[in-house]
C-alpha cells in the first residue's frame, strides 16, 4: 500500500517544515532547562518567552496573556478549574453549549459533583448557540461560560464576538475552545472580547503536547501544576521547550498563509461536499456556509455503524473519521450531533478534514469512492432496502495524487 490519502486534519495534523525547524535545535543543541543559571538554561529560557511572544502576536494577545499547557484539553480543563475555584465564591452557575468537546464537558461534570450548577445551552440544526438564549440563561451567580469557537464534529464557526459581548455586557466571564479554530479562521482575542482562549498545537501542523491557554484576566489562570512555580506559578514543571517553539512556528505560519489556504479548501470542501451529497441520504451536518475551511461533515443515512464506513474507507487508503477521534471507537451517535437533532438510526457519521497538503487528486479519489462504499455497505444491512442500488459506483482500485496504484 502506498502513500495513504490523509483527510482526518480535525483530529491531528503532520507537522510543518516551519514547526519542524524550529523544534529540531531544543532536542540536540540548545536542550538545557530554562531555570537554570548558565547560559545553556538561558538560551532555552529565551527559546520560551521569544515563543510566547510569538503566540501572543498571532492571536492579538500580550505576551504576559500566554501560557503554555500540554494541549487543548489541558487548556480547557484548566480554564474551568481556574475560574470555578477563583470565582466560586460568587456564584456557583457556569454555562456552555450542548455541543462543547468533552474537555469541557467533563470538567463541568466534576464540578456538578462539587455542588455547582451546569446549564447546557441548546444549538439549533446547524449547532449554532444563539446569543439571546445565552443572555437569558445568565443568572446573578454565573461565573463562567464556555462555547466552542468552531465545532470538531461538524465544523460550524460560531459568532463569538456575539457570544462574548453578551457575557461582558452581564459582568460575566467568557471562555472559548479554540482548538480547532486557531490557525484555520482569524483568532483575535481583542476583537473577540474573550477572557480565556484555548489552542492546541496539533490542530495546525504543530507539535502534539503542546498548547496554550490565553488568559485576560492578571489572577487567573489560578495555579493547575504545583512544584516549581513554572508559567508564573501556574503550571509547575520543565517548560516543554521544542513544542513551545514549534507551537508558535506552526501558528505564525498558519496565519500568515491563511488566506490562501483558506480559499484553496474551501473550494476544495465545496467540491466534496457537493459530490457527497449526490448519493442519495447522505446529510450536510453543520452551518452550510459559516463553517471552517477544510471541514465536510455528513449523516449517512441506511449504515448501522460509523465504524464499518470508516473501515471501508480506510481499506481503499482513505483517512477519515466518524467525528471526534476522542470517542471514534463509540457505536453511539456522538453527543454534538444528537445535541444537533439527528437521532434517528440506521444512520453512520463521517467527517472529512482537509489541509494544505491534500490534493485535488486526492478529493477526487474520495469522491470516486465513497458512493461505492456506501452502497456496499447498504446491501449489507436489511433495514436500508430503499437505498440499494441508488449510490453508484464500487470500492476499487487506488490512484492519483497521492493515491497508492
Amino acid at each position: 500500500m502506498g502513500k495513504p490519502v490523509y483527510m482526518d486534519n480535525a483530529a491531528t495534523t503532520r507537522v510543518s517544515d516551519e514547526a519542524l525547524a524550529a523544534m529540531l535545535p531544543h532536542f540536540t543543541e540548545s536542550y538545557g532547562n530554562p531555570s537554570a543559571l548558565y547560559d545553556l538554561g538561558q538560551d532555552a529560557f529565551r527559546a520560551v518567552e521569544d515563543a510566547r511572544a510569538s503566540v501572543a502576536a498571532s492571536l492579538g494577545a500580550l505576551k504576559s496573556e500566554i501560557f503554555f499547557t500540554s494541549g487543548g484539553t489541558e487548556s480547557d480543563n484548566w480554564a474551568v478549574a481556574s475560574a470555578a475555584e477563583s470565582l466560586g465564591g460568587r456564584g456557583r452557575h457556569v454555562i456552555a453549549s450542548a455541543a462543547e468537546h468533552n474537555a469541557v464537558l467533563r470538567p463541568l461534570q466534576r464540578l456538578e459533583g462539587k455542588g455547582f450548577e451546569v446549564t447546557l445551552l441548546p444549538v439549533d440544526r446547524e449547532g449554532r448557540v444563539s446569543p439571546e438564549a445565552l443572555d437569558s440563561a445568565i443568572r446573578p451567580d454565573t461565573i463562567l461560560v464556555s462555547i466552542i469557537a468552531a465545532s470538531n464534529v461538524v465544523g460550524t464557526v460560531q459568532d463569538v464576538k456575539r457570544l462574548a459581548a453578551v457575557c461582558r455586557g452581564r459582568k460575566v466571564l467568557f471562555h472559548t475552545d479554540a482548538v480547532q479554530a486557531a490557525g484555520h479562521v482569524p483568532v483575535d482575542v481583542r476583537d473577540w472580547d474573550v477572557d480565556l482562549l484555548s489552542v492546541s498545537a496539533h490542530k495546525f501542523h504543530g507539535p502534539k503536547g503542546a498548547g496554550a491557554l490565553f488568559s485576560r484576566i492578571p489572577r487567573l489562570p489560578a495555579p493547575l501544576i504545583l512544584g516549581g512555580g513554572q508559567e508564573k506559578g501556574g503550571r509547575s514543571g520543565t517548560e516543554n521547550v521544542p513544542g513551545a517553539a514549534g507551537l508558535a512556528a506552526a501558528l505564525a505560519a498558519a496565519v500568515r498563509d491563511m488566506p490562501r489556504d483558506s480559499a484553496r479548501l474551501s473550494a476544495m470542501r465545496d467540491r466534496i461536499i457537493a459530490g457527497a451529497l449526490r448519493i442519495p441520504g447522505v446529510v450536510l451536518t453543520g452551518d452550510p456556509a459559516r463553517r471552517l475551511p477544510g471541514h465536510a461533515s455528513f449523516v449517512v443515512e441506511g449504515i448501522r455503524h460509523s465504524a464499518h464506513l470508516i473501515n471501508m474507507l480506510n481499506g481503499l487508503g482513505i483517512c477519515a473519521s466518524s467525528g471526534s477521534a476522542c470517542s471514534a471507537s463509540s457505536r453511539e451517535a456522538d453527543h454534538v450531533l444528537r445535541a444537533l437533532g439527528y437521532g434517528w438510526e440506521p444512520f453512520a457519521s463521517l467527517r472529512i478534514s482537509l489541509s494544505p497538503y491534500n490534493t485535488d487528486g486526492e478529493a477526487d479519489y474520495l469522491l470516486e469512492r465513497l458512493p461505492g462504499c456506501v452502497e456496499a455497505l447498504r446491501r449489507r444491512d436489511p433495514h436500508s432496502s430503499r437505498f440499494r442500488g441508488a449510490a453508484g459506483g464500487a470500492p476499487g482500485a487506488r490512484g492519483r495524487d497521492g493515491a497508492a496504484g
